[in-house]
């Protein structure tokens, strides 16, 4: 399994018995510092991976399992993460993903757009905007499942896409 974009390890007290194994990537060495204390709680082998997730260094269908959550607003160039992700796969593997973005309603996106060159400037590069059902189905995989609503909060920073998603 592999998590694209781990921050501080939050995840880890959530993967099931079912995980042997898991890379955690992300580019910021303090966040990986702080998962590493962590590691324990996980109950199996955690490898970390300081860098970001255009490149990823795995090896082609080697992994069953991508995990993103939150990470896609941030990741410079969230196409090439996601090409990435799908040549890291195993054929049949799963991409799971809880992401922000690109909310529906023409009112909701403006704030969105007038937000976010200064909310990308004071949070590391989150984007408010992003159109993560679009941009996961042109790195070619096909959607499974899809939800979308908002969560709790401003709706320029709200609006959530959760799914699961596989190598068309």
């Amino acid at each position: 399994m592999l998590e694209i974009g781990s921050g501080s390890g939050l995840n880890l007290p959530f993967y099931g018995a079912g995980v042997s194994r898991l890379y955690a990537l992300d580019p910021s060495r303090p966040l990986l510092d702080m998962a590493t204390r962590k590691r324990a709680q996980a109950g199996f082998p955690v490898e970390f991976l300081e860098r970001s997730a255009e490149e990823l260094p795995l090896a082609s269908g080697s992994i069953d399992t991508v995990v993103t959550t939150w990470t896609l607003c941030s990741v410079p160039d969230p196409a090439r993460a996601l090409r990435e992700a799908r040549r890291v796969l195993k054929p049949g593997g799963a991409l799971l993903f809880a992401e922000h973005g690109h909310a529906p309603e023409a009112s909701v996106l403006c704030w969105q757009r007038r937000l976010n060159p200064l909310w990308a400037r004071i949070t590391g590069g989150c984007n408010l905007d992003r159109r993560i059902d679009r941009l996961i189905c042109e790195a070619g995989f096909k959607i499974l499942a899809l939800e979308t609503e908002y969560a709790k909060g401003p709706r320029p920073f709200t609006y959530t896409y959760w799914g699961r998603a596989r190598p068309a």
